[in-house]
């Protein structure tokens, strides 16, 4: 059984019992039980159900694990972007994602 998910700006495919990495849940602590409604497709016993957009009365429980030090999230990997001119000038970002780390606790469909 799998479901399809959307979780802040992404889907994500879930199974029950999995960890998974999201968009950061502001104002929550670890221990917290979320529930995700936007359930956009379920897979149960080789049938399948296709929301329009949504499939009606399927649910997606889940716990969080981890959300950083004073919920700052956890850290992902540093993106460096890199800007060079001819001439003497470079310029140089950095972007670090927040993320909420969450397992999947029950799939109701």
């Amino acid at each position: 059984m799998y479901a399809i998910i959307t979780a802040g700006a992404s889907q994500h495919q879930v199974k029950e019992g999995e960890h998974l990495r999201i968009d950061l849940l502001a104002g929550k602590k670890k221990g917290d039980k979320i529930t995700f409604d936007n359930v956009l497709f379920v897979e149960k016993d080789g049938k399948h159900s296709i929301g329009t957009p949504h499939v009606a009365g399927a649910k997606v429980e889940a716990s969080i694990i981890d959300n950083g030090d004073d919920d700052d999230g956890v850290k992902g990997e540093k993106v460096w972007a890199l800007k060079r001119r001819p001439g003497d000038y470079t310029k140089v970002r950095g972007h670090r994602q927040r993320y909420t780390m969450v397992k999947i606790d029950k799939i109701l469909a």
